[in-house]
């Protein structure tokens, strides 16, 4: 096992399916603020759910094409970073974070993000990273941006959601603007 000291109290560690408890009692936390912006799969209601949204993610890894880890802040997880796909053959990949209120505007989940777009650039070879999110996620957006990423476009009303239909942005970045950017990890 590893953690990652992101900063002197944020640690990245993998989110991997035995720590299902700790993540349900962090979804407990964080349920009502994440909902409107996460896949309705990913908001685990028990322990059995919350153990297989983690094992998803496990056997992602396992056949690389996705991953998961966790934020602990003080000690505590707050939050988490994830490859929702991962394709190296074709060198794209779709990162994405979450956190719970408590944590929120902290500045804990822009390392993370850092830390594994620099990785998938870096170490894998991936081309082109994507950032999906809902176009009314505000937080989301400004981090995509802050992060270097560029508003491709929107998706209209892709899918349902619970005041109608959800349109869906999509940012990315390509390897060489990630590579040439300000805001990479060495």
């Amino acid at each position: 096992m590893f953690a990652l000291l992101l900063t002197e109290d944020v640690e990245l560690r993998p989110l991997d399916p035995w720590r299902a408890e700790e993540f349900l009692a962090h979804l407990d936390r964080a349920r009502e603020h994440i909902q409107p912006w996460v896949s309705p799969s990913f908001v685990a209601t028990d322990l059995p759910s919350a153990r297989a949204v983690l094992q998803r993610y496990a056997d992602r890894w396992a056949s690389d094409s996705g991953g998961i880890w966790g934020l602990w802040w003080g000690g505590t997880l707050v939050g988490g970073v994830l490859f929702v796909s991962f394709d190296a053959t074709l060198g794209v990949c779709e990162v994405g974070c979450w956190v719970e209120p408590a944590a929120q505007g902290r500045g804990l989940v822009a390392p993370a993000v850092r830390r594994i777009v620099d990785w998938a650039v870096r170490e894998r070879g991936i081309q082109r990273v994507e950032w999906r999110t809902n176009a009314d996620n505000m937080r989301s957006k400004a981090l995509a941006s802050r992060l270097g990423l560029r508003l491709d476009g929107t998706l209209r009303q892709v899918s349902p959601g619970p005041h109608g239909r959800v349109d869906l942005e999509v940012w990315s970045v390509l390897a060489d603007e990630w590579r040439d950017g300000p805001l990479t990890v060495h």
